[in-house]
């Protein structure tokens, strides 16, 4: 069956760094695009970026644009994003899923940014 598996979250200070990982399986990786999403504390999931299936064209809103980089390994079925000069604001569960007809989602992996 289709799954997502986010991984790589914690607690990090403000200016810090993660790197998360999507695995997915139970669908042909390679033919998708893939996107991380977003849900902080009191507010609705959010669009975060996106990657197109061969990992060559990328997209981000605007409030991570600089600091957050998407990418993906089709031979392993997974999606990441690198997260740099974290902010208190990006304090969220993180969540991916494919483009076009969404899977169920995963757990999520959970950062939190504070000193």
């Amino acid at each position: 069956q289709v799954q997502l598996v986010e991984s790589g979250g914690g607690l990090v200070q403000p200016g810090g760094s993660l790197r998360l990982s999507c695995a997915a399986s139970g669908f042909t990786f390679r033919t998708y695009w893939m996107r991380w999403y977003r849900q902080g504390p009191g507010k609705e999931r959010e669009w975060v970026a996106s990657i197109n299936n061969v990992g060559d064209t990328t997209n981000y809103v605007d409030s991570v644009k600089g600091r957050f980089t998407i990418s993906r390994d089709n031979a392993k079925n997974t999606v990441y994003l690198q997260m740099n000069s974290l902010k208190p604001e990006d304090t969220a569960v993180y969540y991916c899923n494919r483009g076009g007809n969404f899977a169920p989602w995963g757990q999520g992996t959970q950062v939190t940014v504070s000193s």
